[in-house]
């Protein structure tokens, strides 16, 4: 899929760094951080611009898909009227929209313990101690990324990926944390297990988990 630059490219703050053509039926909007992305997704999807079939956010961009190349030109000047809601930009708040209960015993906290420089409990008191924001979904059903964590919990992907992760690990990659919502492939750093469903069918909204949402995590009981 080609990309070419467009003149827009250099916004100020809150708005897109960049505004790529993604091919001819695609535009790609490009962010300094997650909060943005978060903030333009919804200013999107509010906004109904014509011709636009979907609204897919990432870690630093958002790509909206277009029905048919006679759109891109026209919503492309119909972005400098998308204003997000200013509030939407900062990142504090008083609660989570879910909790999650988990219990820290990982096969890889030492390990992350080790690369971070804490104890295990220092380890687990960063997880619990801020909250996290659901920044995308992906590799998954029900797989959120979340955002926003403790810095010091910012650890590279195991080396040697694993065949079976079992449901319900919680894990670490980079500035990210997440759920595996199945048993499946995975090189995340494993520090804690949850019983919480992140994907089911039968309910209204399948995924636990969607981007926005603010999750606190909290140590079970044990």
């Amino acid at each position: 899929m080609s990309v070419t630059a467009d003149a827009t490219a250099g916004l100020h703050a809150g708005r897109a760094s960049s505004i790529l053509d993604y091919g001819d039926r695609a535009l790609l909007l490009e962010f300094d951080g997650t909060a943005e992305v978060l903030a333009w997704t919804d200013a999107l999807r509010a906004a109904g611009l014509p011709g636009v079939v979907d609204i897919v956010p990432a870690a630093r961009t958002i790509l909206v898909k277009l029905d048919g190349h006679r759109y891109q030109a026209p919503t492309r000047q119909r972005l400098n009227q998308v204003h997000p809601d200013a509030a939407a930009l900062d990142e504090t708040v008083a609660s989570a929209d879910v909790v999650i209960d988990v219990t820290y015993d990982g096969e890889d906290l030492e390990d992350v313990a080790r690369l971070t420089g804490l104890s295990p409990r220092e380890v687990v008191a960063a997880h619990t101690g801020r909250l996290w924001r659901v920044g995308f979904c992906g590799f998954a059903p029900g797989f959120g990324y979340l955002v926003g964590g403790d810095e010091r919990l910012a650890v590279p992907r195991r080396a040697d990926p694993r065949t079976k992760v079992p449901v319900g690990s919680v894990g670490l990659a980079g500035e990210f944390s997440g759920i595996y919502p199945r048993e499946s492939p995975g090189g995340w750093q494993l520090i804690g297990r949850t019983s919480a469903v992140l994907w089911d069918i039968g309910r209204d909204n399948p995924a636990l988990l969607t981007p926005g949402m603010w999750v606190e995590f909290r140590e079970a009981a044990s």
